[in-house]
């Protein structure tokens, strides 16, 4: 259908084409005084039949066009294509007036080709200035509506970043570890999750995965979301936004929390770190789950089961209940047996808890 649509736009292109053009080239070849190539008809028609052949050659290539420009359009956001329609109707106001004061000149050429080219150059500049400095835009408006408007404009700030604070975005890993169900539930996280479009289809990789873990984990992840869904009701809003220019999953959600205002809930602590050089505001589950941790002091004992070598020489590894590690020094000679250790100190890290200790004297239990 489409494919018709465009044949029919060059048949009537080139019939307009034909009545312009082709009578200055008779003149031009000397067949002006042909009484039937003199009829506009027949110009029209000459100009329709060729352009309508040209169709056939290059009509797949418009379409294939006309079909990549619909699906970028699709995506872009619509804040974007609104300034960048205005920029571009700014541009083609601003063409047309200078294009009016050179016809004045009536210089040929110049008055023919020049307002063509302002046309173009300006309208693709008001486009591009409008599309990319969309916030700069909002931010000019909204300051000189406040400035008008007196302390409107502190109560219009806090307001909105009231309503940055209230969205939460969910990144694949956060999802897929599923305690975020779990800290929903009892109602400390306030104001609304949301998931991208752009990280639940990587979740949906994960899914259809042939890797039999990764295709648990990615199930996991879609479980956990249609629990949140089900908890939260309305509160988890799933969003197309995304940004075609950027490949990797996580600058994407930087992006768009800078864009939202909102916050990144993660326990990716390389995303976390991201997170700081882009100063994007990161709630990370380890933290929390850190933070309610019984504290260990140094000097504290306690009984441990050292289960497993240490990375350097004769330490030993065990764990508390709760996953947290402790590097026991000189405890790989007690693999597989309870002792009583004491503490020498903590590391305490986004990535997790790791407590250092050793052997107490005698400490051996049955």
């Amino acid at each position: 259908m489409l494919k018709r649509i465009v044949q029919i736009a060059f048949l009537f292109i080139g019939g307009t084409m034909g009545l312009f053009i082709l009578p200055p080239l008779y003149e031009l070849i000397h067949l002006s005084s042909n009484p039937w190539l003199n009829n506009p008809y027949t110009s029209v028609a000459i100009g329709a039949l060729i352009l309508f052949g040209f169709s056939f050659l290059f009509s797949d290539y418009f379409v294939k066009f006309i079909r990549w420009m619909e699906e970028k359009l699709l995506k872009a956001p619509v804040g974007d294509l609104l300034f960048g329609t205005l920029g571009l109707i700014i541009g083609l106001i601003v063409a047309y007036l200078v294009g009016f004061a050179i016809d004045s000149i009536k210089i040929p050429v110049i008055t023919t080709i020049l307002p063509i080219l302002l046309s173009i150059v300006l309208g693709y500049l008001g486009f591009q200035v409008g599309f990319k400095k969309r916030d700069e835009l909002i931010n000019v408006f909204t300051s000189g509506k406040a400035s008008s408007l007196g302390g409107s404009r502190k109560k219009a700030v806090e307001e909105s970043e009231i309503l940055g604070s209230m969205y939460k975005l969910l990144d694949t890993s956060v999802i897929i570890d599923g305690r975020i169900a779990d800290i929903s539930e009892t109602g400390f996280v306030e104001g609304v999750l949301v998931v991208p479009q752009f990280v639940l289809t990587e979740l949906q990789h994960i899914a259809d995965s042939s890797d039999t873990l990764k295709r648990t984990r990615g199930r996991r992840g879609l479980d956990i979301l249609r629990k949140l869904q089900d908890e939260r009701a309305s509160q988890v809003l799933i969003t197309e936004i995304d940004f075609e220019d950027v490949q990797e999953v996580d600058l994407k959600l930087v992006r768009l929390a800078k864009q939202m205002g909102g916050q990144i809930l993660t326990n990716d602590f390389n995303l976390n770190k991201v997170c700081d050089l882009h100063n994007v505001k990161v709630l990370n589950i380890n933290d929390l789950a850190n933070a309610v941790k019984p504290v260990v002091i140094p000097g504290e004992e306690m009984n441990v089961v050292v289960i497993k070598d240490g990375k350097e020489h004769n330490q030993g590894v065990a764990y508390l209940d709760d996953g947290t590690m402790i590097v026991v020094e000189e405890g790989k000679s007690f693999i597989g047996q309870a002792i009583v250790v004491t503490v020498t100190s903590v590391l305490q890290t986004s990535a997790g808890r790791m407590i250092f200790a050793k052997p107490k004297q005698n400490g051996r239990t049955a």
